[in-house]
């Protein structure tokens, strides 16, 4: 597993007191409390900043608990009635334009491929969101959520991918047929920890961070910072990969991707350690019935109220009108954010909702 450790000050040489005249020796005997002091500050400071995500035993947990799940009356009409949605399908799809591929290679640029999938270019690096280009999402080709949209550039009219954030493992932000083609051009992945099984089993060269931690990527440094969500490809096994949001941070941008999750204090968290972000990609979609999904994801409100918390220049919706995940109608979620946007003040000019393959300067 490639482990990278949370970034460190290296700290200061020290002298040898041995080499300095008796003044000067008094001198360092005077600072060697305060600088003892110091240093445990900082280094207090640095295990707050790195302590990681929680976990019990071998399964990662949010700070905030577990989900409480709702009664079978509630859960098993639910499996039931997305079985026949992923048959039948359901309108509702997010609108497409045709991309622009000068836009798209803007420097800084952002492009909406649909669901989580984001291009972003910002100080000379190229990076990908989350990439899901296959039909469904699913384990399997024939069943399971359908895409309602094609991607809105396809995979072989990318630019050169520098990395590729994956935020958790589920079928719908992990997609092993996109990863494997991503791999074979040379991109590599940044992941939450214990997610290299999945990219290395795909062919990709995976950097696995923990919350708190970050990797030097080109100019740009990727930072892992929390989520309150879950994880798990199958009915067993749940919790063992960790979810995670990433801020990207470069020398004249800050760019937020947040991943899957639920409204949480972790967004106020993010504006105090990093100031404000320039773009905040926050999910608005997948929160009925919010029995189930409230927990672990944004409805149209929360999203606003989470662009506030972060102080974010622009916010871009993501996660809806792309797969029929939940039973809200798949067309609903950008009306309810920008109702609440309008609400909050927040216009159009920092409140996007982007058709499929729109390009946006930044």
């Amino acid at each position: 597993m490639s482990r990278h450790p949370a970034t460190r000050n290296p700290g200061a040489l020290r002298h040898r007191p041995d080499c300095l005249s008796s003044a000067d020796r008094h001198n360092v005997d005077r600072v060697r409390p305060l600088a003892f002091l110091g240093a445990l500050v900082m280094a207090c400071s640095s295990l707050a900043a790195h302590a990681g995500a929680p976990r019990d035993g071998d399964v990662f947990t949010n700070p905030a608990g577990s989900r409480s799940w709702p009664s079978p009356d509630v859960t098993l009409p639910f499996f039931a009635r997305k079985t026949w949605t992923s048959l039948v399908g359901r309108d509702g799809a997010a609108p497409r334009v045709p991309y622009d591929r000068a836009a798209m290679l803007e420097n800084p640029s952002l492009t909406w491929i649909g669901h989580s999938t984001l291009l972003v270019r910002m100080d000379g690096v190229t990076f990908l969101t989350d990439p899901i280009f296959s039909e469904r999402a699913s384990p399997v080709s024939f069943a399971g959520p359908k895409r309602l949209v094609p991607p809105g550039v396809p995979l072989d009219a990318l630019p050169p991918i520098d990395f590729v954030t994956l935020s958790h493992d589920h079928y719908d932000h992990t997609d092993l047929a996109s990863i494997e083609v991503l791999a074979r051009h040379g991109a590599r992945f940044v992941a939450g920890l214990e997610m290299g099984d999945l990219v290395r089993a795909a062919g990709g060269d995976v950097v696995e961070l923990d919350w708190g931690e970050s990797v030097q990527m080109g100019a740009v440094q990727v930072h892992c910072v929390p989520a309150q969500h879950f994880s798990g490809r199958s009915v067993v096994g749940n919790g063992r990969r960790l979810w995670a949001g990433w801020v990207v941070e470069g020398p004249t941008r800050r760019f937020y991707h947040a991943g899957d999750t639920g409204y949480f204090d972790g967004f106020r968290a993010l504006r105090e350690r990093f100031g404000q972000i320039d773009v905040a990609a926050l999910p608005i979609g997948a929160y009925e019935p919010a029995a189930i999904m409230r927990f672990v994801h944004l409805d149209p409100e929360e999203a606003v109220r989470a662009a506030l918390d972060l102080g974010a220049r622009h916010t871009v919706a993501m996660h809806w009108g792309t797969f029929d995940l939940t039973d809200e109608p798949p067309d609903e979620p950008p009306r309810r954010f920008r109702a609440a946007a309008e609400a909050a003040h927040l216009g159009p000019d920092r409140a996007w909702v982007l058709a499929v393959g729109e390009t946006r300067r930044w």
